[in-house]
């Protein structure tokens, strides 16, 4: 059983209760079955129960997936991968979808910000459904948006930031370290053979 996937349904239905719910036993209820839900979740790794807590403490009202924003961009047949400051693993340029910004405003963003290119989403590519990885179990549910961009400019060369230290194209036989959580080879694959289409799961 995927007892992580349980577990976060129920902190999910606990808290549309809390939303929803008007009478007060209801919500005592309510209250008591998301710090179970909590516990349960916290029983499933290493952390403290205090740190599993915090993570959650401001997801709050009706829960709905989260955005991550990706962007596909090739040279011939390579891809262009970032390469993480802190975990030194690359990925496909792109982080959280922001609040205000539309996505191809976000992705337009995220890539000035970790390569310096500009570029313009042609199209939606892909959407992964991270809830779907069995491999890697993760406390959030992302839908992963990956857009086919192209690059318009790359006037300013790259530059180490807070967040990536170094850009290159990789073939796929020669992929570095990837960081899983945020790209893998077989999403990489699925991208190069549904670039001229689009990809949902």
């Amino acid at each position: 059983m995927d007892y992580l996937a349980i577990y976060k349904r129920l902190f999910a239905i606990a808290e549309v209760g809390l939303v929803y719910g008007k009478d007060a036993f209801d919500q005592e209820r309510y209250t008591e079955l998301r710090q179970l839900s909590l516990q349960l979740i916290q029983q499933l790794g290493n952390e403290p129960f205090e740190v599993i807590e915090e993570l959650f403490a401001h997801e709050i009202g009706y829960q709905t997936p989260k955005i991550d924003v990706r962007a596909f961009i090739t040279k011939q047949d390579k891809v262009l991968l970032v390469q993480d400051t802190k975990t030194k693993e690359w990925s496909l340029p792109g982080g959280y979808g922001d609040v205000g910004l539309s996505p191809k405003e976000n992705i337009i963003k995220e890539v000035q910000e970790e390569t310096n290119l500009l570029v313009t989403p042609n199209k939606l590519l892909a959407v992964f459904d991270t809830n779907l990885r069995k491999d890697i179990p993760q406390i959030f549910q992302y839908y992963k948006l990956v857009f086919a961009c192209q690059v318009v400019s790359n006037s300013q060369a790259f530059e180490k930031n807070i967040e990536t230290s170094q850009m290159a194209y990789f073939g796929l036989n020669e992929l570095p370290s990837l960081s899983k959580k945020r790209t893998t080879k077989e999403q990489l694959i699925q991208l190069f053979s549904q670039h001229e289409t689009c990809y949902f799961e």
